[in-house]
């Protein structure tokens, strides 16, 4: 009687070749779904920090074009002080340390009750040295100065938009040719007036080289004389 019962459990329990089939199917399966996991959390990493490497791109492009529309045009005379001169190239720039390559006047300023200034601002672009010096290139600083009518040095807020960047350029174009350096400051220049368009070229540094972001903004604007602005009046009978 209890040889029958042992057959019997005999015929129901595994045989050593069948767990070693079961635990090599558990660890193929095992193995396959780590491999899926893994590779599931890369692509989500590299996907994460190409969204963080766009960001500031797309935050510094949208910079620059609201600064270039809004820009100023140039006049003389007595309002000056609020829409000074546009100026590209190698720039030195009140209450900014380092040379800037574009200084302009732009009304992208934002109104508020904590800042008694109008939307009118001083605005420069310029590359200073980076505190991280692992990546390499150097920071894309936006400096901005609101209180224009100042007989001080004004104050600067810097910005900082964009880190990595090997160089950035602004070109003018003045309805023919692209010109590198623009100063409507001079009454002796030639380019007295606004561009007809600025085209940025931002160039990145190490892992980010590559073709250079660029940014084509018209500029839509008034020509202006280089005679004084005077105010006349006069009286009749």
């Amino acid at each position: 009687m209890n040889l029958k019962t042992d057959n019997r459990r005999a015929r129901h329990a595994f045989t050593l070749i069948e767990m070693i089939l079961a635990m090599g199917v558990a660890a193929l399966v095992l193995v396959s779904v780590t491999t899926v996991l893994f590779t599931t959390m890369h692509v989500r990493d590299a996907t994460a920090d190409a969204v963080d490497a766009v960001g500031p791109i797309d935050q510094t492009v949208a910079f620059i074009k609201r600064d270039l529309q809004c820009v100023v045009t140039p006049t003389n005379g007595t309002s000056k002080f609020l829409s000074g001169s546009f100026r590209t190239g190698t720039v030195s720039s009140l209450g900014v340390s380092e040379p800037v390559a574009i200084e302009m006047y732009t009304a992208s300023g934002a109104l508020s009750d904590n800042a008694p200034w109008a939307d009118i601002q001083r605005v420069t672009y310029e590359l200073r040295n980076s505190g991280n010096h692992a990546g390499g290139g150097q920071d894309l600083v936006r400096s901005i100065s609101r209180n224009l009518l100042t007989a001080a040095t004004p104050d600067v807020t810097d910005q900082l938009m964009l880190s990595g960047v090997s160089s950035i350029r602004f070109s003018c174009y003045d309805g023919s040719q692209w010109n590198d350096a623009w100063d409507t400051s001079s009454v002796s220049s030639v380019n007295t007036n606004l561009p007809v368009a600025v085209r940025v070229d931002i160039q990145m540094a190490g892992n980010n080289a590559g073709q250079p972001i660029e940014i084509m903004v018209p500029i839509d604007s008034q020509a202006r004389t280089n005679a004084v602005i005077t105010a006349s009046s006069s009286t009749g009978s």
